[in-house]
């Protein structure tokens, strides 16, 4: 898949780490974990849950107080063209984290290195051990305001206005009430390199949707478009 796209141009650099354990964690996907049994550290999937929720928090904020004629709404929409997959897999590549990610022979050989899903996850760990390394808010803010003004807003528009999930949750919003809808994804499949996820997203408990996707976003993505279904099948939206 194609990752390039149109940036501004910004001269970006990977900031140094105090701890090289936590950079180093930042980069090790599982597959590297189980593929050497004497690796005696951990995979980055919590730092990549952390980097997660940094992600989500910052880019509310950087669009906040960067557009104050925004609704939520659209700031909803925009927030999530800024930490997409796709994204985010230009982020990591844009700091050469591709080239620095530690696979598994397995993963390596399916193309691990340029693979959205993976690439993304690990800028996420990235942040995440970042964080977690420095302890300071403002550079991680500093860092990260960095990546999302290379964005151009042309390409936040144009991704913004098809994302399912913000699509589902803004009819959630008016029709349902506060509470956003909640995903649950487990692995239903697949293969160690391969994964296949099983998401199902709920309102209040009531079940709208299911969707499958080699990766948890795209479970998810694939929920939210079968809600999206459903509620069109039922005339509702």
């Amino acid at each position: 898949m194609q990752l390039t796209s149109p940036t501004k141009e910004i001269q970006m650099t990977l900031p140094e780490f105090n701890n090289e354990k936590l950079f180093r964690q930042a980069l090790t996907h599982r597959s590297y974990v189980n593929e050497n049994p004497s690796y005696r550290e951990e995979d980055n999937e919590r730092l990549e849950f952390i980097g997660d929720a940094l992600l989500t928090f910052l880019s509310g904020e950087y669009l906040y107080q960067r557009h104050s004629e925004m609704g939520e709404d659209q700031m909803t929409r925009r927030r999530s063209a800024l930490v997409d997959e796709k994204q985010l897999a230009r982020f990591a590549i844009e700091i050469g984290l591709d080239i620095r990610m530690r696979l598994g022979k397995g993963a390596h050989r399916e193309g691990g290195i340029t693979n959205p899903n993976l690439l993304s996850s690990t800028f996420e760990a990235f942040i995440g051990a970042y964080y977690l390394d420095t302890q300071d808010m403002d550079k991680v803010r500093k860092f990260v305001r960095q990546m999302f003004d290379s964005v151009p807003e042309n390409v936040v528009e144009t991704r913004s206005t098809v994302d399912s999930k913000n699509r589902f949750q803004e009819w959630v919003q008016a029709n349902v009430g506060t509470t956003p809808p909640k995903y649950v994804t487990v692995q239903a499949g697949g293969t160690p390199h391969a994964p296949e996820f099983l998401a199902k997203v709920c309102v209040a408990d009531k079940e709208f949707g299911e969707g499958k996707g080699r990766s948890k976003k795209d479970a998810e993505k694939n929920a939210a478009e079968d809600a999206l279904a459903r509620l069109k099948k039922r005339g509702l939206i």
